[in-house]
């Protein structure tokens, strides 16, 4: 609309963790198989069938939302181009030597079998004991507890007491530290403990940074490969990282046979008994903590040492935080700069492998060579060649090991979606051939998305866009923020809050809500609890509200910080928005008349008073959305677009023009100026208001009346030119005027509002007093508007000099206007002489407490009698001498129309 080549590419990732999931709690509960009995060809082929039967919701909300995207261009990250794009970023990033394998710690998933993200690692906070469901266990686990046990001194020389939140990890326990400091331990340095299951002597070592002497016993029991913070410690002492667990979260034979095929909680409660027995253990004291859960699985998350592919980040991220410093790259709001420096400063190598089977399958194959000394798969670190497919990595194994006889088998594991998805920027347009869109399209504008990927998703988009195409991926990055229920909560479908657009689209009853819970895979203690949310959040469903209101409700609630809570009652408001919208518009069209055609040209000279208001406060209002849609600040962009259509279009300028077209008036001239404003403002304020409300303003759009042989016309709004301001039509004086008007009308009204119900219904008289001749002069120009928009049966003007008017209720405007309105019975003394002590009160105290130039309160008067005062800039004393002017003007017109009423009381007396 704004005649730019715009492109928007609709896409979607392949979810590799979080469709995995889905499609294996599928086959369990429809044919009771996991994904291990159909293998890993039958499996994949039943995750595409999912994917093609319900992958595509995402793209159906976003087309019934009217989001206006190029659907020629729909894209998948695992279709051929980006597949081809992802092995060619691969092996790009492993010959630079960015890409490399190694043993290290990871977020290990015991249910899944796979190691995950940060990102789907949530964190739960325990403050004391707690018993708690894991996934594959009949009893509640213990968590929230710190054991104490003793380790015996090697050569009989005593105990030293450990504590610990997983006593299970003692198994793999290679030493154990004390802080170099601590006096209670400096005997021990070099000393040996003795592990009391497997005889494995265990050094006592001196480590500053990892023990707090404070904590527990002071001495802390070191398990490498089994603890992010003691594995560091492994590196920096040469420890031995002893890995305990299997994939499937139960005891190796590295735990010893005593314990060996227990799962890993039952092995918890079974050392806590060897202990006993062997009368090592000392007891436990609660012990607050945060808990790691797999969002995915509710799994508990387990560090686990395993040989991983990794993308070396420093020199890509400090790429990426310069791009922010130097401005080439700018995130709004602006807020989050802060948490970009800190992820970007402090950053870590990515582990890029998951043990999964739906997804990109890493380029890289190992090769066995017939006279290794093993032949176990991928035991050699300097065995791996990475190629595009089979026969480039034949290839480069022959170069590797040139006559021997090897074979290559490639890694079963697949690449972290994240990857796939960091390339979408460029590898939508076609990379990494160098295609006519990448050149026209790339670097990309805008990236919008949510915040709570901000690391995961957005900062590698920009890390391997600048790597591997020397550009940023985009200049400007909206984060949205995070959509959660009108209660604040997260949305979860184990509570039964979320909300998907459609059935707001649509509406849905209860039933209907309860049966998308019912075909989903909660499990039933969690279908009971889901159902009763939505009972309470939805006990009639949700009403049908249509795209437009929900669209114009979320792009409202943006000014709502980080997160939005939805509440469903103001999405229903702006559907009743809507309807009003679409009645007014009606009501305005049928004054068109069928035969009318608008002007080639309009003369803002000769057009009545409404008129060219309504003009003037439409380009405040186009300049204000304008500026607050290229600002990002979409909330102050509706703000304006409502307010013109609501309080200004339809409250008053469609109001104030229908004297025009009564029957037999005399405004013929005005009737027809008011005809081409009218449809002037139609015309506009719907192509203003189309980006918020695509589909009624379309609808709206296309009833408007042609101009005669006008063949420019776009065939519809969404390529229509979007509304510029017009010089011509800012009237500030014209704006004034009616900023008075409106404070007169809207002071009648409020004194109407006090009368009667049986009273309210009809017209009274009114009365204007004005103070000064040039605001009488306008208010007398004026008489009609305000007749009309006051609904009175007649209006009388006052001077100063003319006798306030008996029998009425008063109301204060301004310092120079007062309005009376003449009620048929008695007037309610009690009530009128409250407000107008009210008002007295309310005066008084913004002449007695004004907020100063220094951002300080004092009294005015006080402070402008003050001896240093003199040194107050001129044009704020100018100020406050206008102000309290004002107040003191307004004061005297309270204090005399009380004195009017007490007469008026005395002598009715």
């Amino acid at each position: 609309m704004s005649g730019y080549n715009a492109l928007w590419v609709p896409g979607m990732d392949h979810a590799g963790i979080a469709t995995q999931v889905v499609v294996e709690k599928k086959l369990m509960r429809e044919r009771n198989l996991s994904r291990h009995d159909v293998g890993r060809e039958n499996f994949v082929a039943e995750v595409w069938k999912w994917k093609e039967e319900y992958g595509g919701t995402i793209l159906k909300q976003e087309r019934r939302l009217g989001a206006t995207l190029d659907w020629t261009r729909e894209c998948f990250t695992m279709d051929e181009k980006r597949s081809r794009a992802v092995t060619e970023a691969f092996v790009r990033l492993y010959k630079e030597g960015l890409i490399y394998r190694d043993i290290r710690l990871v977020n290990w998933d015991c249910v899944l079998r796979t190691a995950i993200s940060d990102i789907e690692v949530d964190s739960i906070e325990i403050k004391e004991r707690t018993m708690l469901k894991v996934p594959g266990y009949k009893e509640r686990v213990e968590f929230g507890v710190l054991t104490e046990f003793a380790y015996p001194l090697e050569g009989g020389l005593g105990e030293i007491i450990v504590a610990t939140t997983r006593v299970e990890t003692m198994l793999g326990d290679t030493a154990i530290a004390v802080h170099p400091q601590d006096k209670r331990y400096t005997h021990f340095h070099g000393k040996f403990a003795v592990h009391p299951f497997n005889g494995r002597k265990l050094p006592i070592i001196c480590d500053e940074i990892l023990v707090d002497p404070s904590f527990g016993t002071g001495a802390v029991k070191i398990t490498p490969a089994h603890d992010p913070n003691d594995f560091d410690v492994g590196k920096r002492h040469n420890l031995g990282f002893i890995n305990i667990f299997t994939d499937d979260g139960k005891i190796n034979s590295n735990g010893g046979s005593e314990f060996e095929g227990m799962l890993r909680f039952e092995a918890r409660v079974a050392v806590v008994e060897a202990l006993k027995r062997k009368g090592l253990y000392r007891g436990f004291k609660n012990n607050e903590m945060r808990l790691a859960i797999c969002s995915r699985s509710n799994d508990v998350v387990e560090p686990m040492i395993k040989p991983q592919w990794f993308i070396s980040c420093s020199e890509m991220a400090k790429q990426a935080l310069d791009a922010v410093q130097d401005g080439k790259v700018i995130i709004t709001p602006k807020q989050f700069e802060a948490e970009w420096f800190r992820w970007m400063g402090n950053i870590r190598d990515w582990c890029i492998s998951r043990q999964l089977w739906w997804g990109h399958r890493i380029p890289a194959w190992y090769v066995t060579v017939g006279d290794d000394a093993s032949d176990g798969f991928g035991v050699y670190n300097n065995h791996w060649v990475v190629g595009r497919d089979e026969a480039e990595a034949l290839e480069m194994a022959k170069g590797l090991f040139p006559g021997k006889n090897f074979q290559i088998t490639q890694d079963q594991d697949v690449l972290d979606t994240w990857f796939s998805s960091g390339l979408f920027p460029f590898s939508v347009m076609g990379w990494p051939d160098d295609t006519l869109d990448f050149k026209t399209f790339y670097p990309t504008s805008v990236l919008e998305t949510g915040h709570d990927i901000l690391f995961f998703w957005v900062a590698r988009m920009v890390m391997l866009g600048m790597r591997l195409t020397g550009e940023v991926p985009f200049k400007q990055i909206y984060l949205h923020p995070m959509i959660r229920d009108a209660h604040g909560r997260k949305m979860s479908k184990s509570l039964g809050n979320v909300i998907d657009p459609l059935e707001v689209i649509n509406g849905i009853t209860l039933e209907g809500l309860h049966q998308r819970l019912e075909h989903g895979n909660l499990d039933p203690s969690e279908l009971v609890v889901a159902k009763q949310g939505q009972v309470m959040d939805f006990p009639n469903g949700i009403p049908e509200c249509g795209a437009d209101a929900l669209r114009f409700a979320l792009v409202s609630y943006t000014a709502q910080s980080d997160k939005i809570n939805l509440d469903i009652q103001r999405v229903v408001g702006y559907r009743q928005w809507c309807n009003k919208l679409w009645n007014a518009i009606r009501f305005a069209m049928s004054k068109l008349s069928d035969d009318y055609a608008p002007p080639e040209k309009l003369s803002v000279q000769t057009l009545p008073f409404s008129c060219k208001w309504i003009l003037s406060v439409l380009n405040k209002a186009i300049a204000k959305t304008v500026t607050s849609l290229e600002l990002y600040d979409f909330s102050a962009a509706t703000t304006a677009v409502y307010s013109w259509w609501q309080y200004q279009l339809c409250d008053v300028f469609i109001e104030v023009i229908k004297p025009f077209f009564i029957s037999g008036s005399d405004f013929e001239s005005s009737k027809s100026a008011a005809r081409d404003t009218l449809w002037l403002c139609l015309d506009n304020g719907l192509r203003l208001l189309h980006p918020f409300m695509p589909f009624v303003t379309e609808e709206l759009w296309q009833r408007l009346p042609q101009r005669h042989g006008d063949f420019t016309k776009k065939e519809s709004i969404m390529i229509a030119d979007y509304p510029s301001v017009i010089e011509e039509w800012t009237d500030d004086e014209i704006e004034k005027e009616m900023n008075l008007l409106d404070s007169v009308v809207r002071s009648i009204r409020s004194l109407r509002a006090l009368l009667p119900a049986d009273e309210r219904q009809k017209k009274q008289k009114a009365f204007v007093l004005c103070k000064a001749d040039d605001v009488r002069e306008v208010i007398s120009n004026h008489h009609l508007e305000i007749s009309t928009l006051a609904v009175l049966s007649s209006l009388e003007i006052l001077s100063e000099k003319d006798a306030a008017p008996v029998g009425c209720s008063v109301n204060i405007v301004n310092e120079n206007v007062s309005v009376y309105l003449q009620t048929q019975g008695s007037v309610n003394a009690d009530a009128e002489q409250e407000k107008l002590r009210k008002k007295r009160e309310e005066l008084q105290r913004q002449v007695s407490t004004v907020v100063v130039y220094s951002g300080e309160q004092e009294k005015l008067q006080n402070r402008m009698n003050s001896s240093g005062y003199k040194k107050v800039p001129e044009d704020i004393r100018a100020e406050d001498l206008l102000k309290l002017n004002k107040l003191i003007a307004e004061i005297k017109i309270v204090d005399e129309a009380k004195e009017m009423l007490d007469q008026t009381l005395t002598g009715s007396a």
